[in-house]
């Protein structure tokens, strides 16, 4: 049987680190992980808030290093819980278990706010890519490349090791 599930979406609030009396780290978040397609009659596309529970090392990861808005890939498992609420009903919840858990922007977008797409006009009308930075002194060098290697069909075989 396989049950394997890979999510990429926004961190809903900031990781919840807890530990069991036994002092196994668990931390809880939930992802907010945009549909594909869009809604016929407003034009937007529907959000999934999803669950995820970590356990040790990841649990310590998660809850140090992400925080509320950053975008996370999670690789997990799918499960499904059933409990009794206060009032006695029977209830059932699905939450992912993570098993990795990865950043899913560089650490530039991350403290930037990593929530904007980019922006091309104003009015949103087309405005052509900023131009690439200059170069930090590297040059290529002059004249046609060569091989520098040589040719590989006159390689003997041997190895100089």
């Amino acid at each position: 049987m396989l049950n394997r599930i890979i999510l990429m979406g926004r961190l809903t609030r900031d990781p919840e680190l807890r530990h069991t009396q036994t002092g196994t780290p668990v931390a809880s978040f939930s992802l907010a992980v945009d549909r594909d397609f869009k809604d016929k009659q407003t034009g937007e596309k529907a959000t999934d808030f999803i669950d995820v529970v970590a356990w040790r090392q990841t649990a310590e990861f998660v809850s140090r290093f992400f925080t509320k808005g950053r975008l996370a890939v999670v690789e997990g498992r799918l499960q499904i819980r059933d409990w009794t609420d206060r009032d006695g009903g029977k209830r059932r919840s699905a939450e992912v278990i993570a098993e990795n858990v990865y950043f899913g922007d560089s650490k530039r977008d991350a403290e930037a706010g990593g929530y904007s797409a980019p922006s091309y006009g104003a009015q949103g009308g087309y405005a052509p890519p900023p131009a690439p930075a200059p170069s930090m002194g590297y040059a290529a060098p002059a004249g046609p490349a060569g091989n520098e290697f040589g040719d590989l069909a006159d390689d003997d075989g041997e190895l100089p090791f």
